[in-house]
C-alpha cells in the first residue's frame, strides 16, 4: 500500500476527510462543512481527536465504522457485506492493498485472502459538493460465493437526531414524513422491480427542526432503478450512518470463481437547509455532458386529449391547435400499435396497427413535422399483455418463476429482458421504428410493479439482470440514434433515480395533472431533480385523476416550474381558452432560460394551506417566485412572505409578474407600483402577498436594480 494515510477532499463548501491509514477499509473522519486546507499534521490530529473511547463492557479497542461496515471490526449494525460461501466465509475482514488519489477521486483496493474476496472501492467528491461512492466485489476463491447484500454507508454526527424521507403512491408521489433518529435501524426497502412511487428518493438525517433554509442536513440517494435499500442506523457505539445499495433477491448475487458484483452509485449531499442539499444535485446533473443542452421544448401529449381514440383527422387538428398556441413537440401516446384498442391487449406487438394506420404513421408524422413540431411516440417495452401475439409466441419470455404466472397488473406482465431473445426483439422493433419515422423522442413507460420477477428458463430471480438489460437497451438506442431523447415515465413518477437519468432526458412527475396535487409532488421531486428534468403539463379543466375543476391560470402557473407541456384536447377548447393558453406558453418561453438554469428556493410557512417557491438566477440578478394558495386560510390574511435566495446586499425591485390569468381577489398595497428592498430585507421581513382564492397562485418578479 502507498504511504497515503489521511486524505482531505474539498469542494463547494464541503470537506470529506478519509482515514486510509489501514489496515482495514477507509472510514470517514469528517463529512460536512468545509474545514479549510488542513496540512498533514492537522489531518493526523483530526484523526487522533476523532478516536473513540472505551465505555462500559465494550471492545478493548473500538474501531471506526468503515464505508463498508464490517461485523469483523465490531460493528453490530447492518453489515456492509452480507454473504457466504455455502455457509462459510460469512464474515469478511478486508485489508487495504492500495489507495490512489486523482484530484477529488480516491480509488481503494482491498482483499480478504481467507474469504477469497477482492474489493475495489471508489470515493469521489464532485465539483458541486456531492459525495458518491460505489464498490465492486470479486470472488477470488475456487468455489461459488453468494452476495446477499452489499451496502455502503456514510457517517453522520451526533447532532443529526431527526430523519426525513418521502413516500407516496400512484398519482400521489413524494409526500414527506419525519421521525426521530433514535437507536436502531430505519430501513426503506423496495422490491417492486422499479424505483417505486413510494420510494424515499432521498433519506435525510439532520439537526432538529431542519427545513428548506436552516439546519445541518446529510442526505443519501441510492442510484438504482430496480430493487434497492436506503437506510439510517444509530448504534450503541454512538456511531450513526446513512447509506444504501441494491436489494438483491435470493440468488441474484451468486458469483462463480472470478465473478464480480458492482453496487450502484450511492450519493451523499451535505448542506444547511434542504435547498442547499438539493442544489448540489441540481448542479451536478446540469454539469453532466449528457444533460439536455437545448431549450426544453413545450410538449403537447395526446393521452388526456384523445386516450385510445386515434383518429387521424382528430390528431391532425390537435397538432394544428398545438402549433397555434406555441407547442414545440407532439407526442402520440398509447394505442398506435397492433391490437391496442384499450389497455387489455397489444403490449409487446410493437408494429404500427395497419387497421388504424393503413399508410403507417407517415401521414401524422409528416403533418406534425411539417408544422415545425418534433414528433414523439409512447412505448412500454418492458411489458407484455397476455392477450398479444408476443405472449402467445413466447410465453417463456414473461418474468415469472417458471412454476406459476404472477398476478396481472394493468392487465399486463413483465417482459424478461434478461433473456437474449426478448432483448433482441425489442431492440430490433424500437430501432426499426426510429429508423423508419422521424421520431426524436420516446415516452418510455413502465406501468406495473414486478411480482415473482424471475427467469422461467432457469427458475432464478431476474430483477437484477432485468435492470441492467434496460440500461443496455436505452444506451444502445441512443448510440444508434444520436439526438434521441427519452422520458422515464413509470405510471407517472415511479422510476425517478439518478441511474435512469444517466440514460434519459426527463421524468414524468406524476400521472396526476391535478395542479393542487402537482404543487407538492413537484416541490419534493425537485429535492433531487432540477425543474427542466420534470415533466409538468397543463391538463384539462376537470382533472382526469381527481375530478377537481381548476382555472387555467392555476394549472398553467403550476406547470411553469418544470418541463412545460399540455395534455388537454385544445382542439375543442374555446378561442378564449386557446388565446390564454398561448399567453402562458409565451410566458414560459420567456422565463425558461431562468427557470431551467437558476437555483430552486422554497420557504416553509408551517402550514399546509400556502406554499412559496421560486427560482433565482445563478448571479442573483433576477428571480421569479410563486405564492400558492392551496386551501382556505384559517386566518383572514396570508401574512408577509419571505423571499429566500437573493443576494443580501443587493437592492431589488419586486413587482407582480403580468400573466394571462385573472387577478387575485384582493390586491396588496404595493401590488401596482412594486417595492424596492435589499435581499436581506426580502429574506427576513418579506412582502405581503394578495389574498387569493383556494387553488390559485400569483407570480412575483424580482429584478436587481443596483
Amino acid at each position: 500500500m502507498s504511504n497515503i494515510k489521511v486524505l482531505q477532499l474539498r469542494s463547494a463548501g464541503v470537506s470529506l476527510v478519509l482515514d486510509c491509514s489501514g489496515p482495514g477499509l477507509p472510514s470517514v473522519l469528517h463529512w460536512g462543512a468545509d474545514l479549510g486546507e488542513l496540512g498533514d499534521a492537522a489531518l493526523v490530529d483530526l484523526r487522533r481527536g476523532a478516536g473513540a473511547v472505551q465505555v462500559g463492557n465494550g471492545l478493548d479497542e473500538n474501531q471506526p465504522v468503515a464505508i463498508i461496515p464490517e461485523y469483523s471490526s465490531g460493528w453490530f449494525g447492518l453489515p456492509g457485506l452480507n454473504g457466504h460461501r455455502d455457509g462459510q466465509d460469512f464474515s469478511a475482514s478486508f485489508q487495504l492493498s492500495e489507495v490512489a488519489r486523482t484530484g477529488n477521486t480516491v480509488q481503494v483496493t482491498a482483499s480478504d485472502p481467507q474469504a477469497g474476496l477482492g474489493l475495489a472501492l471508489v470515493i469521489e467528491l464532485t465539483d458541486s459538493g456531492l459525495v458518491r461512492t460505489k464498490a465492486e466485489l470479486t470472488n477470488t476463491g475456487d468455489s461459488p460465493y453468494t452476495v446477499d447484500g452489499l451496502v455502503l454507508a456514510l457517517p453522520v454526527p451526533t447532532e443529526a437526531t431527526e430523519l426525513l424521507d418521502l413516500t407516496g403512491r400512484h398519482i400521489g408521489e413524494r409526500h414527506p414524513q419525519r421521525s426521530a433518529f433514535t437507536q436502531g435501524l430505519h430501513v426503506r426497502d423496495n422490491r417492486r422491480g422499479r424505483t417505486g412511487a413510494d420510494a424515499t428518493l432521498l433519506l435525510y438525517a439532520g439537526t432538529p427542526g431542519f427545513d428548506f433554509g436552516t439546519g445541518e442536513i446529510w442526505g443519501v440517494h441510492t442510484a438504482w432503478s430496480g430493487n434497492h435499500r436506503s437506510y439510517a442506523e444509530r448504534g450503541m457505539s454512538g456511531f450513526a450512518v446513512i447509506g444504501g445499495g441494491e436489494l438483491l433477491l435470493p440468488g441474484e448475487g451468486r458469483l462463480e470463481s472470478g465473478g464480480s458484483y458492482a453496487t450502484p452509485w450511492i450519493y451523499g449531499s451535505y448542506g444547511v437547509g434542504l435547498d442547499q442539499v438539493s442544489t448540489r444535485f441540481h448542479e451536478y446533473l446540469r454539469a453532466r455532458p449528457t444533460h439536455p443542452s437545448t431549450e426544453r421544448p413545450v410538449v403537447l401529449n395526446t393521452w388526456e386529449a384523445v386516450y385510445f381514440d386515434l383518429d387521424l383527422d382528430k390528431l391532425k387538428s390537435l397538432a394544428d391547435a398545438g402549433a397555434e398556441v406555441g407547442a414545440e413537440r407532439f407526442v402520440l401516446d398509447d394505442g398506435w400499435f397492433r391490437g391496442r384498442r384499450d389497455d387489455h391487449a397489444g403490449l409487446g406487438d410493437w408494429y404500427v396497427d395497419e387497421g388504424i394506420w393503413p399508410k403507417g404513421l407517415h401521414p401524422l408524422v409528416d403533418h406534425v413535422t411539417g408544422l415545425g413540431l418534433q414528433f414523439g411516440l409512447w412505448v412500454e417495452p418492458e411489458m407484455v399483455n397476455p392477450n398479444s401475439d408476443l405472449a402467445r409466441e413466447h410465453p417463456e419470455w414473461i418474468l415469472a418463476t417458471g412454476h406459476r404466472m404472477p398476478p396481472t397488473a394493468r392487465h399486463q406482465q413483465g417482459l424478461n429482458l434478461g433473456i437474449q431473445g426478448a432483448y433482441d426483439y425489442l431492440l430490433e422493433r424500437l430501432d426499426s421504428l426510429l429508423t423508419e419515422y422521424d421520431i426524436s423522442y420516446l415516452k418510455w413507460d413502465h406501468n406495473r410493479d414486478f411480482v415473482d420477477g424471475g427467469n422461467q428458463l432457469t427458475g432464478t430471480a431476474g430483477i437484477h439482470e432485468q435492470t441492467l438489460a434496460v440500461y443496455r437497451l436505452l444506451d444502445e438506442l441512443k448510440r444508434r440514434h444520436p439526438g434521441l431523447e427519452i422520458e422515464s415515465c413509470s405510471s407517472g413518477g415511479a422510476r425517478v433515480d439518478l441511474a435512469i437519468l444517466e440514460r434519459t432526458d426527463r421524468v414524468w412527475g406524476s400521472d396526476s395533472n391535478d395542479a393542487l396535487e402537482r404543487q407538492k409532488i413537484q416541490r419534493y421531486t425537485q429535492l433531487l431533480l432540477p425543474p427542466e428534468l420534470i415533466g409538468c403539463h397543463v391538463g384539462p379543466p376537470k382533472a382526469h385523476t381527481t375530478g377537481r375543476t381548476q382555472s387555467l391560470a392555476f394549472r398553467a402557473t403550476t406547470a411553469l416550474f418544470g418541463h412545460f407541456g399540455i395534455e388537454w384536447d385544445i382542439s375543442s377548447a374555446s378561442p378564449e381558452e386557446r388565446a390564454e393558453l398561448a399567453g402562458w406558453v409565451a410566458l414560459h418561453k420567456e422565463l425558461r432560460p431562468l427557470l431551467h438554469t437558476g437555483r430552486v428556493v422554497r420557504a416553509d410557512r408551517g402550514s399546509d394551506d400556502f406554499l412559496l417557491h421560486g427560482v433565482v438566477a445563478q448571479d442573483g440578478s433576477r428571480a421569479v417566485y410563486s405564492a400558492v394558495q392551496l386551501a382556505q386560510s384559517i386566518t383572514s390574511e396570508v401574512g408577509r412572505v419571505r423571499l429566500p435566495g437573493l443576494t443580501k446586499d443587493r437592492v431589488y425591485r419586486v413587482k407582480k409578474l403580468a400573466t394571462p390569468g385573472a387577478e387575485p381577489r384582493n390586491s396588496a398595497p404595493w401590488w401596482t407600483d412594486g417595492v424596492e428592498l435589499n435581499g436581506a430585507a426580502l429574506a427576513a421581513a418579506g412582502v405581503q402577498v394578495p389574498a387569493q382564492w383556494p387553488e390559485s397562485a400569483v407570480l412575483l418578479e424580482v429584478l436587481a436594480i443596483d
